[in-house]
């Protein structure tokens, strides 16, 4: 996707940089074969949905009457965004009916993402909601000190209605084995570390990213989440399919990366104002 997005970046309005580490951070094993072949060749280029399969949809094809169909009634359209994007053309962005975005701000406890800073100014300055995102890597540290990271760097909250809470990235593993080299109760534990530590610091639980494939796999099917976690699905398709164990609905759904990740919020206008009030 992000190998696409660098070949249209014109046609986009976005200009393509290369992450890279901050100076005197841990190396991070090398990416995975599969990873390199989604653009991931260092640490910090991991990107929300990079291992997504299907057929993307093409930017419109979620219309009114597919979302009827996955049972949303009402659905706000937005982006998230990473360094990949540089440069985004947000008053573009706007005008072709994006209201909210979330950008990548950090991953694992080494690594700040240098778009951050313009990119989350230039999304509330053009009127977007918006938050940011933690790529998660939970075998480098504990989830408390990576929520510590996350909000220092980018990823607090403020009840101002146009700071949503920053969102946990749980997927596949770009630099080594799916799961991070945890159980189940390894993971459950590493993510109930970063959710309490996340609350205490912003008084907001995160929102969790995932894809119901992997969570199952790596996290398995304790529900205690879905009480106080908005999840944020991933699934390239025309609806957002089985979620993972406990949850009922989501609140955000990551349809499409074409030609930039599209996301939609499941409810109306008001609602996502709701949310980001807190």
């Amino acid at each position: 996707m992000r190998r696409a997005l660098i070949a249209t970046a014109a046609v986009a309005g976005l200009t393509a940089v290369a992450p890279t580490a901050t100076a005197g951070s841990a190396p991070t094993p090398e990416p995975t074969s599969s990873a390199r072949s989604a653009g991931i060749t260092e640490p910090g280029q991991a990107y929300m949905g990079w291992r997504e399969r299907g057929t993307p949809l093409k930017v419109g094809q979620l219309d009114q009457s597919t979302a009827r169909e996955s049972g949303v009634t009402a659905t706000v359209s937005g982006i998230d965004v990473s360094n990949w994007q540089g440069q985004v053309d947000w008053a573009g962005q706007w005008a072709a009916g994006k209201r909210f975005a979330y950008v990548k701000a950090t991953e694992g406890t080494s690594y700040k993402s240098p778009s951050f800073g313009h990119q989350y100014t230039g999304s509330y300055t053009q009127g977007f909601i918006r938050g940011s995102y933690h790529f998660a890597l939970p075998d480098r540290s504990s989830g408390t000190a990576q929520a510590d990271w996350f909000v220092n760097n980018g990823g607090g909250w403020s009840a101002d209605g146009k700071t949503l809470p920053g969102a946990l990235d749980m997927e596949w593993n770009p630099y080594g084995a799916t799961c991070f080299g945890k159980t189940q109760a390894g993971m459950v534990t590493w993510i109930q570390d970063f959710v309490n530590r996340y609350k205490a610091r912003t008084g907001r639980a995160p929102v969790i990213y995932t894809n119901t494939s992997w969570w199952n796999q790596c996290v398995g099917h304790d529900t205690r989440f879905a009480a106080e976690v908005p999840l944020w699905i991933a699934r390239y398709s025309t609806a957002a399919g089985t979620l993972p164990t406990g949850w009922s609905y989501y609140t955000f759904w990551q349809y499409s990366d074409t030609p930039i990740d599209q996301n939609v919020f499941n409810g109306s206008l008001d609602r996502l104002r709701a949310l980001a009030t807190g």
